[in-house]
Formats: C-alpha cells, structure tokens, sequence
C-alpha cells in the first residue's frame, strides 16, 4: 500500500507565525551489528531533525559507537542508549536540547530490560517533547508499558510531543490501539511512503510507527524507499527494520 509520493514530504523550516517544521525519524538500528556506512546513509538522506533510535548499543564501548554513529550521520547524541536499555535520541543541530531523562521500565523475570529515551527540543519558537521506545515481546508486559507512556509523556509537559518506537504490535493490536486512542498515528492521519517497517523480503508488517499528540500537524508519514539517495541496498544492509520518517507542523509554544 502506497501513500503520497516520497519526493514530496516537506521540507525542515521555521515559520512566520513562529510554528515549525519537524521531520523525525524512528530506526531500529540492531545494536549496529550490520552495515554502519548503509545506516548512516539511510539516516543522512532521510534529513532528519529528530531520530528516534532503537535497539541503540547497550555494552562495551556503546557511548563511543553512539558518537560514532551521530556523527557519520550529521547529528549529535541527545539521550539514552544503555541508559535507556537501547532507546536513544540524536538531533540536528537545528534543535535546541531543554532536557533529557532517561527511564527503566519495571522488568518480567526472563525477559529484556526496556525503557525510554526522552527529551524537550525547542525549535524556533516550537517545543516538542520526543519519545524513542521499544517495547516488549509479551502482551501483557506491552500492553503496560504502553501505559506508562502514555504517563511518561504527559510526564513531559508539554502540549506537542512525538513518539518514535518498535512496538512489536500491529496496528490491530491491542497495545497499539491503546496508545492510537490518544495519540495520532502518523501513517494513518497522512500515509506517505511505504506502510510496513519488516525488513524487505520479510512477511509484511507494521510495527514501527511515529505517534504525534493531537495538536501536531502530520504532513507525511512512512517508510522512506525511494526518496533520493534512501536506496534498497542500503536498507537491506543497514538494519533489520525499515525506517519511519514523518514530517510534523509543531505549534508555536504560548508564551508563559
């Protein structure tokens, strides 16, 4: 299934009215066990202003191949990594970084340790609070964590947010459904690109997505194949996922 054209997501800019145009990008990027010059390549061509990375290196040396990673890609390092148990956030210099709070989530005997990676980046005259997560395998165990992100983003506040994950959902489940009851989902509020995140040749799925609070404008939402210089070879050697990107119009902050 198709959306828009890729060569039409907007652009980054600041507005007149002191609004902002955000792109962001969700990627599980494997813990960079594959090709770190595709990945890179993918996320530089992608120009995003947010990335909200998953399964970011969590051991030896992990806070150095982070570096390594914000910088063959134009960015810089802004949260989480083992802090967060593999949600992390990069940004564009373009963002200005309020703060940053890295989060454990309570942990189920016999299975991963999740968290999330956040952050209250000002652009312009906009702020917006971001997001990165990666949720669990077991129903029940998602299913909370989806709730505490509701709680952790509301945590944040501030009115405009953005969440960028693996949610090892579909949008038929029931975790899914939880957090597109509150939140928008941004492939369906404005599909662009291509719909599902399995890695090309994989049975079809969505379960990668970027969510945006009500008041974000969703300009284009989707898996980036075919936006100049996003080619399939490196998608199939970057990662085992496919990227999310979104383009968002993010109110101006009221004053006070």
């Amino acid at each position: 299934m198709k959306g828009r054209g890729v060569r039409d997501l907007p652009e980054s800019a600041t507005e007149p009215d002191g609004c902002a145009v955000v792109r962001v990008l969700s990627y599980n990027i494997r813990s960079m066990r594959d090709n770190v010059t595709a990945l890179a390549r993918v996320i530089r061509a992608c120009r995003p202003d947010v990335v909200c990375v998953q399964e970011a290196p969590r051991f030896f040396r992990w806070r150095k191949a982070a570096a390594r990673l914000a910088r063959t890609s134009g960015l810089v390092y802004v949260a989480g990594g083992a802090t967060a148990s593999g949600p992390m956030i990069l940004s564009s210099l373009r963002a200005h970084v309020e703060r940053t709070a890295d989060v454990l989530l309570p942990r189920t005997p016999g299975l991963h340790q999740r968290g999330f990676s956040t952050a209250v980046l000002r652009f312009g005259g906009a702020r917006l609070g971001v997001l990165s997560c990666h949720l669990s395998i077991d129903d029940r165990e998602r299913y909370e964590q989806g709730r505490l992100l509701l709680e952790r983003l509301s945590a944040l506040e501030v009115p405009h947010a953005v969440v960028g994950g693996d949610f090892n959902d579909r949008p038929d489940g029931r975790t899914f459904g939880l957090l597109a009851n509150t939140l928008q989902d941004g492939w369906a509020a404005k599909p662009w690109g291509r719909e599902h995140t399995t890695r090309l040749g994989d049975p079809l799925q969505r379960i990668d997505a970027v969510f945006a609070t009500r008041e974000v404008e969703v300009l284009g939402c989707g898996v980036p194949m075919g936006l100049p210089g996003v080619v399939e070879r490196d998608l199939r050697a970057a990662t085992d996922h496919l990227p999310v990107l979104a383009a968002l119009r993010v109110p101006a902050s009221r004053p006070g």
